[in-house]
């Protein structure tokens, strides 16, 4: 899969590609926005007991908003015949609260560059200790709830409302952080050329275990391998990587 990828790492820091579609996936991209419209609702109705049970454990916990709300980017879709035009946006993406309010962000945004460059010295630094799991497990900022809710993932669920609105997809790339977009190789950019999703091939193949390279690597993959069927496989995956606690701590 690597090598296959890597034939087509053509990128540029354009604020947006063409590119001509390998097939037509108007009926796809159909079918994965109905399927997301009724997926998420039916999440919505199905988790509200317990997205109500955590947005309690937070108030109670410690001071500041139940929700968190961030600038994400994600990409917008037109189509022009075969050719497919991918257009970075700015969004708000929501999730709960699992940090102190009002949180400095400098350790993360110091952890991505290390991360994106491979500087495991940097990394294990930053960390306080060695750790093969590729994000800032170490993070003082993060509350006691908030590390139970980042480790089942469940602080993302409030990210339904953003499949919702169309920001998101149930299955595609995480949306990235705009200073994370910055830091990109030109190549990079090519896992911007889909809906960001909150589930993908990333999550359930490699969950926070690959380097930045290898992840983009599989973004790219699933990128140009979407099918229906490769995202309903991604998302009864899910819970069960969720389950097996892979790539958490």
């Amino acid at each position: 899969m690597e090598n296959k990828a890597e034939m087509n790492l053509s990128g540029s820091n354009e604020q947006s590609t063409i590119r001509p579609a390998a097939n037509d996936r108007s009926v796809y991209y159909f079918l994965k926005r109905t399927i997301d419209i009724v997926g998420a609702l039916l999440l919505l109705v199905i988790l509200s007991p317990l997205m109500l049970v955590i947005a309690l454990a937070i108030a109670l916990y410690s001071k500041g908003p139940i929700f968190f709300s961030q600038e994400r980017v994600g990409a917008k879709r037109t189509s022009f015949g075969r050719n497919v035009h991918w257009q970075k946006v700015i969004f708000r993406c929501y999730k709960f609260r699992t940090m102190h309010a009002n949180s400095d962000p400098s350790v993360h945004r110091a952890y991505v560059s290390a991360l994106i460059s491979n500087d495991k010295e940097e990394m294990t630094a930053l960390q306080g200790r060695a750790s093969e799991i590729r994000k800032l497990v170490n993070d003082p900022r993060i509350t006691r709830p908030g590390k139970f809710l980042r480790k089942a993932s469940l602080d993302e669920l409030p990210q339904l409302f953003n499949v919702l609105r169309g920001d998101m997809s149930l299955v595609g790339p995480r949306p990235a952080i705009p200073y994370e977009v910055e830091m990109y190789k030109p190549w990079h950019l090519r896992r911007l050329e889909a809906q960001p999703g909150i589930t993908g091939l990333q999550q359930v193949v490699a969950r926070s275990t690959a380097d930045f390279d290898q992840q983009v690597l599989l973004d790219i993959d699933y990128i140009e391998h979407q099918s229906i069927w490769l995202d309903l496989k991604i998302m009864i995956k899910t819970p069960l990587v969720i389950l097996s606690a892979k790539g958490a701590e």
